[in-house]
């Protein structure tokens, strides 16, 4: 393997490293505040209302950063029975062509995704009155993981001499470094 491409398989583990980690910890807070909402409508009735917000947006925060780590496993949604039939130098074109795609498509979510963040800041949250511009963050934060992840797969791909781009498979017993 190239230099270049085991240099940016190690950075992209390390980027995932970071966004598994937070994702784990997100859904840690989601479940705990699952558990208290349950706890709090059915065991001990308390008015606590803040808890359905709260699995809501941490939900979704967590759906948009695990993106990033499908993409740099290469574990996304894709039709491979076509794709596998083509020789390794066309595999490799044809990856290239989706990753800069994608690229385009994560790069659209992340400019439009900070103007809709900046005008979230003008409306509040229905039960916490928070501006829903630090709940709509996630969506260019996790545009831009997933643009850095794309570039970073589509370098190690694309460079890679031992093997094509969807059979390789990173190693992350130890965050990408051998």
């Amino acid at each position: 393997m190239s230099n270049i491409a085991s240099r940016a398989k190690i950075w992209s583990m390390r980027v995932n490293w970071i966004v598994e980690r937070i994702t784990v910890a997100l859904l840690i807070l989601l479940v705990l505040d699952v558990w208290l909402g349950v706890l709090v409508r059915y065991v001990v009735p308390l008015p606590l209302t803040f808890t359905e917000e709260l699995a809501r947006y941490l939900m979704i925060w967590m759906a948009l950063l695990a993106v990033s780590s499908g993409i740099a496993y290469r574990e996304h949604i894709g039709v491979t029975f076509l794709f596998d039939r083509f020789s390794i130098v066309t595999k490799r074109w044809m990856a290239l062509t989706f990753d800069v795609i994608g690229f385009a498509f994560f790069f659209a979510l992340l400019w439009y995704g900070i103007g809709f963040t900046e005008r979230g800041f003008s409306r509040l949250t229905m039960i916490y009155a928070m501006p829903k511009g630090y709940v709509f963050a996630g969506v260019p934060l996790a545009a831009s993981v997933a643009c850095i992840q794309l570039a970073l797969t589509g370098v190690h791909d694309f460079y890679n001499t031992t093997g094509g781009p969807v059979t390789d498979k990173p190693d992350v017993g130890n965050g990408g470094v051998r």
